[in-house]
């Protein structure tokens, strides 16, 4: 047994339109219309659940009333070359008579009473972007030559940041050795003060010191001695 046609008006009929940019949440509308005479009862349904906010995603529509539905993209990382597989699909049932619950209404309907309309997803780049796909960037000759300085600059600031660190580390050096020959000079300045003049006490007494009157007398009798030898010689 084949399903009824559709019988709310949707538009649009076949497809759901979204324009990027896709890093921000995109919203798309569907509008749905009840020509008939009878209360209709609407379900909206996804093969992607996860990517997509609808606002509302079920109701019903009284006789010549209509409804508008905000569908919204989430933000995600869009890839031209691949596929859009997205789907929606539009489920209504006329309403029975009676005070009853749309989720028992829908519990009880048969599947062969429900009628359904399924919408593909479209994805559209603005024609900005699309062009920044299609073509390289073209950069300007001065553009060229200010960028090409900024990365000069940028480079010359790196590398003066490096020799900073490498005088500063230098420096650090230089002050610990600085304060490490301060110390060693004290050090052998409070050793210098502690030691005692030393006297040879090997030394002969009239070297050790030459104003004493024992120096002169020895002196002269070696003079003597001196004297008397060499007279032996000469006779």
């Amino acid at each position: 047994m084949a399903k009824p046609d559709q019988v709310l008006i949707i538009e649009p009929q076949n497809e759901l339109r979204f324009k990027g940019p896709f890093n921000v949440p995109v919203t798309s509308y569907m509008k749905l219309t009840n020509p008939s005479e009878k209360k209709v009862m609407f379900k909206i349904k996804t093969t992607a659940p996860k990517k997509y906010c609808v606002r509302p995603n079920s109701g019903s529509l009284d006789s010549n009333a209509s409804v508008e539905i905000a569908i919204c993209l989430q933000p995600f990382i869009f890839d031209p070359t691949e596929k859009n597989k997205h789907k929606f699909m539009v489920q209504t049932v006329f309403a029975p008579d009676g005070d009853l619950s749309a989720d028992q209404i829908w519990k009880d309907v048969f599947p062969e009473k429900i009628m359904d309309s399924k919408l593909k997803c479209v994805f559209e780049m603005p024609d900005e972007q699309k062009e920044a796909q299609e073509e390289p960037v073209k950069t300007s000759p001065k553009a060229a030559i200010q960028q090409t300085a900024t990365i000069n600059i940028e480079a010359e600031l790196q590398k003066a940041a490096a020799e900073v660190q490498q005088l500063r580390e230098e420096e650090s050096s230089l002050r610990q050795e600085n304060l490490r020959l301060k110390e060693e000079l004290l050090r052998l300045n409070n050793t210098a003060g502690v030691r005692q003049p030393i006297t040879n006490k090997y030394s002969p007494a009239a070297v050790q010191n030459p104003n004493n009157p024992m120096f002169y007398l020895a002196l002269s009798v070696a003079l003597a001695v001196f004297g008397f030898i060499l007279g032996k010689f000469l006779l």
